[in-house]
């Protein structure tokens, strides 16, 4: 059986077959060739995977992203914390850092950030002095926060994966979030000071006013979403299709931004985004239970905890595993498959696996950005007309300052739980 499960996949996968045809084909050779099983459990599996209410809320999160990508959302965000940080050095590059993690308080979607907030921020650093490569990487690597801050949608898979609360994720998720989006300031502030580029402005408080009045709308987004989870008002599907019509609404009719026509380009850019996530799952799912029947997270664990590894050194350990499997995978793929070896693995450790999904999501959230089949570096490529050669150059220290909030998230716990604690109990 190690050749269906192990050497195929990873054969399939070199020659460049989409994930869900690598994981369909490996289950459906095992299940004919190897097993004594029904057939009929392949679809069984597949199709009970996708029958979750939490996935509901995938399409929902999606399409508000999708609403709020295609009107004036970013530029009104932009504008409001440019002007929140007016006297601060490195004034762009800390509104791009800002406006993304807003902009990931609505949509959850990486590759969204990217592009939408790349779109309104690239001309404007460039016209400030910043170096290309700065400015392809940090518009790269800043969209990766967008995972880690709620609402995320790798969180919602991994909760359903590892049967945990997804609320509590999302809040276990702010902290870490802004740790990542704070150093990433810091570095900007440091680049621009050390350059002599973008000193900052004059702060004038009411210009912040009326940007944040332009922008009221756009803020309301996260405050409904969030505000609604945390004071017990919806669950997070529920939140999800509140910011869809919230989404809608503004962008329709008080905006004025959109048509009926590209209202429903939206929905429809969202059903194909929303089948190719679905059908991921599907496959993900049979192939984890196939390594669950034959025992294969039993096996690891007991082989795991023969070695008797301390706690820091199987958790290094992780982080090593799910940073290679993000450079290649896909984060949606990558908690799938690995959620069922690796929860049971840290859980018999001692760990607490609302801390372990928070690992879990910025180890792949380094991954979006990280060559060679980083999805953002693809995004910024495509959307931006950026060099790739050039991403490559400017995301090197980003990447050490995400790897640098790694290590503090994992190993310091409180990080994670403290946000936990402090908004679920």
């Amino acid at each position: 059986m190690t050749w269906t499960l192990g050497v195929l996949p990873m054969a399939l996968l070199l020659l460049g077959f989409p994930i869900f045809i690598v994981l369909l084909a490996a289950v459906s050779i095992t299940l004919v060739l190897l097993m004594e099983v029904p057939l009929v459990v392949l679809h069984q599996n597949m199709f009970g995977a996708i029958d979750s209410v939490a996935l509901l809320a995938v399409p929902f999160f999606i399409y508000a992203g999708e609403l709020m990508g295609s009107s004036s959302v970013a530029r009104r965000l932009v504008d409001f914390v440019g002007s929140g940080v007016a006297r601060v050095p490195g004034n762009l590059g800390v509104t791009t850092v800002g406006a993304a993690t807003i902009f990931g308080a609505i949509s959850g979607a990486s590759a969204a950030a990217v592009a939408t907030i790349g779109k309104v921020m690239l001309p404007s650093l460039r016209q400030k002095g910043y170096p290309e490569h700065f400015s392809a990487g940090l518009i790269t690597a800043v969209g990766a926060i967008d995972i880690i801050i709620p609402p995320s949608i790798p969180m919602i898979l991994y909760g359903m994966a590892a049967s945990e609360s997804v609320p509590r994720l999302y809040a276990a998720g702010i902290l870490p979030g802004l740790l990542i989006g704070g150093l990433l300031a810091l570095y900007v502030i440091w680049v621009a000071r050390r350059l002599g580029i973008d000193p900052g402005r004059a702060f004038d408080l009411r210009d912040l006013w009326a940007r944040a009045k332009r922008g009221l709308w756009a803020l309301g987004a996260p405050v409904i979403i969030l505000g609604g989870i945390y004071g017990g008002v919806f669950s997070p599907t529920e939140s999800a299709a509140v910011a869809c019509i919230y989404s809608a609404l503004v962008t329709r009719f008080i905006y004025r931004e959109l048509s009926w026509r590209d209202v429903a380009q939206a929905a429809s850019r969202t059903a194909f985004f929303t089948a190719q996530v679905l059908i991921i799952v599907a496959c993900a799912s049979i192939f984890a239970w196939l390594l669950t029947v034959n025992q294969l997270p039993a096996l690891v664990v007991g082989w795991i905890q023969s070695l008797n590894v301390p706690t820091w050194g199987l958790l290094l350990c992780i982080n090593l595993l799910l940073l290679a499997v993000g450079c290649f995978l896909d984060p949606l793929s990558a908690i799938l498959l690995l959620s069922p070896l690796l929860v049971p693995i840290a859980v018999g450790a001692g760990g607490n696996p609302i801390h372990f999904g928070i690992i879990f999501t910025v180890n792949l959230a380094i991954g979006l950005f990280t060559p060679p089949f980083g999805i953002n570096i693809f995004v910024a490529q495509t959307a931006l007309g950026m060099n790739v050669r050039v991403i490559y150059q400017g995301i090197l220290p980003f990447l050490v300052l995400y790897l640098i909030a790694l290590g503090l998230i994992t190993f310091v716990p409180e990080i994670s739980l403290f946000s936990m604690r402090l908004f679920m109990d």
